[in-house]
């Protein structure tokens, strides 16, 4: 997935958006990581997720953005688990999903990858959810008409952000803490 300049400006108002709420609630560090195994995933994880999310988007809008955010935590997950290892499964997008469902993918990452307790999986469930909201938000007041192709390009910008968004959270919980040097 090629990003053009008009995704790059979309992805700006997305990031502008979700950093600023998510370094509120101190979920990530203001300096963003620089995470480029993870990063690098994103272009076969995109394009393998669109069929989904696109056919989703429609009656479950936040599912079909927020679905990327878990994928992000799972993949950070991976890389600090044993990136040797996950790191040549071609399709984590489908590895992730084959593993139970598309509608249950939430459940299978907090469940059996990110191991957590009911109450923190409801808590992060709330959070992803807020956060597919508020980027649903940004996108029907972006002024593009719908099915138009610059809706597709700020749909994969949103996805792209959300994604990123989750890794840097999954990142921040192990305990790696991102600062400017220098």
């Amino acid at each position: 997935m090629a990003t053009t300049n008009k995704t790059a400006e979309f992805e700006k108002v997305f990031y502008d958006d979700l950093h600023s709420y998510l370094v509120g609630l101190n979920c990530i560090d203001d300096h963003f990581p620089d995470a480029p195994d993870i990063e690098g995933c994103w272009a076969k994880i995109g394009e393998s997720y669109m069929p989904d999310g696109l056919r989703e988007f429609n009656k479950y809008p936040i599912v079909s953005l927020g679905w990327p955010m878990f994928i992000g935590m799972a993949v950070a997950k991976y890389w600090d688990e044993d990136w040797e290892l996950y790191s040549k499964v071609e399709d984590l997008y489908k590895y992730l999903r084959d593993r139970i469902d598309f509608d249950h993918m939430d459940d299978y990452v907090c469940d059996k990858v990110l191991l957590l307790d009911a109450n923190a999986k409801k808590k992060l469930q709330e959070l992803v959810g807020e956060c597919a909201s508020r980027t649903l938000s940004k996108l029907l007041h972006l002024g593009v008409a719908p099915g138009s192709q610059d809706a597709f390009f700020a749909y994969i910008a949103a996805l792209h952000e959300l994604y990123l968004m989750g890794a840097a959270m999954q990142l921040k919980t192990m305990g790696y803490h991102m600062t400017k040097v220098g």
